[in-house]
């Protein structure tokens, strides 16, 4: 879940999306009934179809899922898709990819798209994964539609859904393969039907390993040191979570991996994480071989999509600007499971990042840094939060960010929702400080051209040792690793 994929030159890129919530969950109103579009997807050989079947007369039909890639900040599916049912045009309208009918009238019941899948970088969502065998996941969000009275309506629509008044229900979609079973849900099946199936579908073989904890599938040219890896770390990370969290959403996820070749001068890792199933994507000339920095930052990143299992699906954001919370609470859980098993991970170093990049980004409103392509944002200022709520709890009891984290979780396991209002009054109860709130607020909501001294003085307050040298906020010594 780090939507922040950049290509290197000897330094490592790391990139995930993956939105707490699917976007049909977080808007109100779109109960699933007795009405629903149906999709139906078919690989034949290299011919890729999506035929939809709508259940209503609407001008504009909009994509949930119309991230824009990465580095170019454009729309992917006009280069992937073609629609090939006569009078219907495939557009962009404000955040959302549209179809609607070229004489402006209802569009058409039937649509069949032909598409060739691609590999993209996108914007804190999911992408297609491409397997150098010729197997291809396909994110199953992508299909997913909603109806709208107009382009204006579409243009208008907010990026985040939260609490708009979608109409009818949930799409029911149908993935198939001409040539053979399909992956879904960590089993070969001859075609799979879901309704927000919110997972990967695996077109192709690829080459799946299963074991007690963990269902692995890896591109077949894969470095063997990473699925190796993977295999053993996995697992020990989980069980730390689960020791130190309770139960998490899965005991036996599947890790699906693709290699998009030795790319020279790139070091780059990406992936996300949806509802039992971690998606990764290696890349370039550096991860070829385990040295030191890729060992660790490869750990790292497990670590980070790892926690999701608890911290974005035992409990999600209430808004997508809440996103601070599960990115940059997994960024800590991250660096904090590292460090316990293996004490000479330099953990330090890698906090010291989190507090410069948001520092660097927390000028303007962190809660819109999505809008602005600085996802980073979320993730680095959300650390910085909650390395400041580790601190005030080390000062109250003695305890660490597991334990702050644990008992925000278990008071929201029956809803599955953690609140920006719920997160911030733990942080007042433990602390008895309301200025650390205030400042947290203040760059959350304005941003601040002070962003350093108010980070300074958050971690000053809440007893995280730091330093200001020459106009920067450096800190001093890393908090104990948790324990077990």
């Amino acid at each position: 879940m780090r939507p922040m994929f950049i290509a290197a030159i000897a330094a490592l890129a790391v990139s995930a999306a993956a939105p707490a919530v699917s976007a049909r969950q977080a808007a109100e109103g779109a109960a699933a009934g007795p009405s629903q579009p149906v999709v139906t997807v078919t690989r034949d050989g290299d011919a890729w179809t999506a035929d939809y079947q709508l259940d209503r007369d609407a001008p504009v039909w909009a994509f949930f899922r119309s991230a824009l890639i990465q580095e170019s900040r454009r729309p992917w599916r006009p280069d992937q898709w073609r629609v090939e049912t006569p009078g219907v045009l495939l557009e962009r309208a404000g955040n959302y990819d549209i179809l609607r009918a070229a004489d402006g009238g209802p569009l058409p019941r039937r649509i069949r798209i032909a598409f060739t899948p691609k590999s993209e970088n996108l914007e804190a969502d999911y992408g297609v994964l491409a397997f150098t065998d010729g197997s291809v996941a396909l994110p199953s969000g992508q299909f997913d539609v909603f109806p709208l009275s107009s382009v204006a309506e579409a243009a208008a629509a907010p990026q985040d859904l939260n609490g708009y008044p979608l109409q009818g229900g949930a799409a029911s979609v149908t993935w198939r393969d001409r040539a053979g079973p399909v992956l879904f849900r960590g089993e070969r099946v001859a075609e799979a039907s879901a309704v927000e199936a919110d997972t990967y579908v695996l077109f192709g073989r690829a080459d799946m390993l299963e074991s007690a904890r963990l269902v692995t599938v890896t591109d077949p040219a894969l470095p063997a040191w990473i699925s190796g890896g993977i295999q053993d770390f996995a697992p020990r990370v989980a069980d730390l979570y689960a020791a130190r969290l309770g139960p998490g959403q899965s005991d036996r996820p599947t890790v699906m991996i693709s290699w998009a070749g030795p790319t020279s001068g790139m070091t780059s890792m990406g992936g996300s994480v949806m509802p039992g199933l971690i998606v990764m994507r290696f890349e370039g000339e550096g991860v070829l071989e385990p040295t030191a920095p890729v060992f660790n930052s490869s750990r790292w990143f497990i670590g980070h999509e790892s926690a999701h299992f608890w911290l974005g699906q035992v409990v999600r954001y209430e808004r997508a600007r809440d996103a601070w919370i599960t990115e940059g609470g997994a960024d800590l859980m991250a660096v904090r499971a590292l460090k316990a098993i293996d004490p000479g991970y330099d953990a330090l170093a890698a906090l010291q990042k989190e507090v410069d990049d948001c520092i660097a980004l927390a000028d303007q409103p962190v809660v819109e840094a999505a809008g602005r392509g600085e996802h980073r944002a979320l993730y680095a200022c959300g650390a910085v939060f909650s390395l400041v709520a580790e601190g005030v709890q080390r000062r109250a009891t003695g305890g660490d960010w597991f334990d702050f984290l644990k008992a925000l979780i278990d008071a929201s396991r029956e809803d599955g929702v953690l609140t920006r209002k719920e997160w911030l009054d733990a942080l007042d109860a433990v602390s008895g400080d309301p200025s650390l709130r205030r400042d947290m607020e203040t760059l959350l909501d304005e941003g601040s051209p002070r962003a350093g001294e108010v980070v300074a003085g958050l971690l000053e307050r809440s007893g995280v040792a730091s330093r200001r040298e020459d106009g920067r906020v450096v800190l001093v010594a890393a908090p104990d690793a948790p324990r077990g």
